[in-house]
């Protein structure tokens, strides 16, 4: 009569094979998202599609920006093409760990982040600034009592300054970017606080009323992520961007993009 194996006689068949090939020092090939890109011939780059500079549509309606850049850039240098894949907030990290996507870009860092995915070293500068007109002398938090400041209510940026300033600072919160951006470009504000991507966009437009950096309220450089584990391309991501430090072609994708140099102590 024919015999069946049992579930457990399997399972410790296989038991005894592995360990037989781990005693002649073989072992069982553990997947590598280098060697994957390379025998695909492309890398799937995450992005947000409409953060601007970081990424949004152009006048000739093709995605442009920071991040656009820097993917193609990683693409040459691994010798592969890149497929640009749109991620929000939401799905980008179930994105990565299902394999949709290789790398992620325009992502901060957290210990709660690192449980999930690796980081690269940070590849562009993100920060909170109070921002106005040349002639208004704001040099620190003291100086901005008795100035009216434009702020989009509720964010980040929001609580920053609200932390910061002094009894006679007159904090004008809007519903959007674009509310703040209105309020200061028409002098209903003297000051306005928003990130370095929102400043950079302003400054792309060359208004009539040309906003300088004061001073910063936070910094939290944006890095790259990759899958738990992939030591590989986590690592020849770095050395690109040692790289581009060293031959200040990152210095430049800086000054193109978000108007202004990255920090001296990026």
């Amino acid at each position: 009569m024919k015999k069946t194996l049992s579930r457990r006689s399997l399972l410790a068949c296989g038991a005894v094979l592995a360990l037989g090939l781990i005693t002649l020092g073989i072992r069982p090939a553990a997947a590598d998202a280098l060697e994957d890109i390379a025998k695909a011939g492309r890398i799937k780059v995450g992005i947000f599609e409409d953060f601007p500079p970081f990424a949004s549509l152009g006048s000739d309606m093709a995605i442009q920006g920071y991040d656009v850049e820097m993917a193609q850039i990683i693409a040459k240098n691994l010798g592969v093409e890149v497929d640009l894949v749109g991620i929000t907030g939401q799905n980008r990290i179930p994105y990565l760990s299902e394999g949709k996507v290789d790398l992620l870009l325009s992502i901060g860092y957290s210990d709660e982040r690192a449980q999930v995915v690796d980081f690269t070293d940070p590849y562009a500068p993100y920060y909170i600034a109070v921002m106005g007109p040349e002639e208004i002398a704001v040099k620190n938090a003291a100086d901005l009592a008795g100035k009216t400041i434009a702020v989009n209510r509720g964010t980040l940026e929001d609580t920053e300054v609200t932390k910061v300033a002094p009894a006679g600072a007159d904090i004008q919160r809007y519903s959007d970017y674009n509310g703040v951006i209105s309020a200061f470009l028409s002098g209903q504000a003297q000051l306005m606080v928003v990130g370095n991507d929102v400043g950079a966009t302003i400054l792309a437009k060359d208004p009539a009323i040309h906003p300088v950096e004061k001073f910063q309220l936070l910094t939290s450089p944006s890095n790259m992520a990759v899958k738990k584990g992939e030591a590989g391309l986590q690592k020849k991501l770095n050395e690109l961007l040692a790289s581009m430090r060293k031959d200040g072609s990152l210095n430049e994708l800086a000054v193109k993009w978000l108007k202004a140099p990255l920090p001296k102590d990026f």
